[in-house]
């Protein structure tokens, strides 16, 4: 049990690590293309852009900031990366949550949530920026972004749910008060989910979409750190 809860704080942290800097680096390449001009790694006019925080004016996406040259040599590696991570932390959490059940042959659905939630996002990742006019591709790739968000949305829920039902067993192990900040968070990101629904199928709002792709991305990998906390060190 040791070695695990030791492999999921390390793993949670580069989950948390990893996409981060890839996104942010991608951001700054953006807004700091003039760097690389008279190099091989000038920068496609579609990634270029001017000073920008898209956390606050969302004035652009993360898909526009990743998807050009050379920024996906950046993005689409280190997303397939966080999603080979992301099944190893699911695969273990699970391990571990039963465990503390004394059913090792159990799956847990949080983990099919959460395997199935890196597969999206490498599938994601693996057609952003692939240029087609074909709208049933474009619709594709809505879906597939969509379906990473459920379900790793629903992944971390479950999961919270599971460490609050267990959470008298594994007291010696965990950091009570991490626990109900995982549990405010998850709940905050259903409900902002939920509440946005109605502006993002609708036109217009383009920034308000923008800040909120970026903020909310932020919000979904916090849990990450977040489990890096909740485990004490064993």
């Amino acid at each position: 049990m040791i070695k695990v809860v030791k492999t999921i704080r390390t793993i949670s942290l580069y989950i948390f690590l990893i996409p981060l800097l890839a996104v942010n680096l991608c951001l700054l390449i953006s807004t700091n293309s003039y760097l690389f001009d008279d190099t091989i790694f000038r920068v496609d006019q579609i990634g270029i852009s001017g000073f920008t925080i898209p956390y606050i004016d969302g004035s652009l996406s993360i898909s526009r900031a990743s998807r050009t040259y050379p920024q996906y040599l950046i993005f689409k590696p280190a997303m397939v990366l966080t999603s080979v991570l992301l099944c190893i932390y699911w695969v273990k959490n699970n391990s571990l949550v039963n465990s503390f059940k004394n059913s090792f042959s159990k799956n847990n659905s949080f983990m099919i949530f959460g395997i199935f939630s890196a597969f999206f996002l490498v599938v994601h990742s693996l057609l952003l920026g692939v240029e087609t006019d074909v709208r049933v591709f474009k619709f594709l790739r809505r879906v597939v972004l969509l379906s990473f968000i459920i379900f790793e949305i629903i992944a971390q829920a479950l999961l919270v749910l599971n460490f609050f039902k267990l959470k008298e067993k594994i007291r010696d192990f965990y950091n009570l008060p991490i626990l109900k900040v995982k549990i405010f968070l998850v709940s905050i990101l259903i409900t902002v989910a939920i509440l946005s629904i109605p502006l993002l199928i609708k036109t217009g709002n383009v920034h308000f979409k923008h800040s909120l792709e970026w903020n909310y991305f932020i919000g979904v990998i916090l849990f990450y750190l977040l489990t890096r906390l909740f485990w004490k060190k064993v």
